[in-house]
């Protein structure tokens, strides 16, 4: 059973559960509507000291399903061109299917039961995943359907920030706003944060101790 600052294993730090950072690029607010454009996903490791760390990020461009609607000012933001041949979008269920593959992999490693989505304002890509795993079918979805780590509220209480760039800025964790927006390096650097906060927890309760 895991007690701050004890070293356990992976498995048992999160109550059987691996974080997975996710981010999503999307054309749009609405999950229903609006189109999955972008998905990243980076699984969190352990060293044998027992901290945090983020793997390699896996992504696709997404191909936007059959009457979806876009958004202009989401397009802006995150510049993405749907209709623009060198993405090599691959379709919704291929796309989940190629990141969930790498999940489901870690998962097993970790000796985990499943994974739980870790993200910045983690409700959004949650609902975009989940909407996506609704309307293509696909099986085997390795997310518990509605658990998460929203690191909006690990950084508003660790650092009192809840922006990512002033939440990394606050780490000290160097932050590019030219890659912003993009879901690999938003992945990467959501995955830094989470495991800055988790780091940092340990080692103030082990100093205590």
């Amino acid at each position: 059973m895991y007690e701050p600052g004890q070293l356990v294993a992976l498995n048992e730090r999160f109550r059987g559960y691996l974080p997975v950072v996710v981010d999503v690029e999307t054309g749009g607010l609405d999950e229903i509507k609006n189109p999955l454009l972008e998905i990243a996903v980076l699984t969190i490791g352990m060293d044998d000291a027992g901290r945090m760390f983020p793997n390699v990020a896996k992504s696709t461009h997404v191909a936007a399903f059959e009457g979806a609607e876009y958004n202009q000012r989401s397009l802006e933001l995150n510049g993405i061109d749907p209709d623009n041949p060198l993405r090599a979008a691959r379709s919704e269920s291929d796309s989940l299917n190629y990141v969930f593959q790498p999940v489901r992999q870690a998962v097993r490693d970790a000796k985990c039961t499943r994974a739980i989505l870790v993200g910045h304002n983690a409700a959004f890509d949650l609902k975009f995943l989940n909407a996506a795993v609704e309307r293509t079918g696909v099986k085997r979805n390795p997310f518990h359907p509605f658990s998460c780590f929203d690191t909006v509220t690990m950084a508003g209480l660790a650092l009192g920030q809840t922006v990512l760039a002033r939440s990394c800025e606050a780490a000290g964790l160097t932050w590019d706003s030219s890659e912003a927006h993009s879901a690999v390096y938003d992945t990467r650097m959501t995955a830094e944060l989470f495991c800055y906060v988790v780091n940092q927890w340990e080692n103030a309760h082990k100093i205590r101790k």
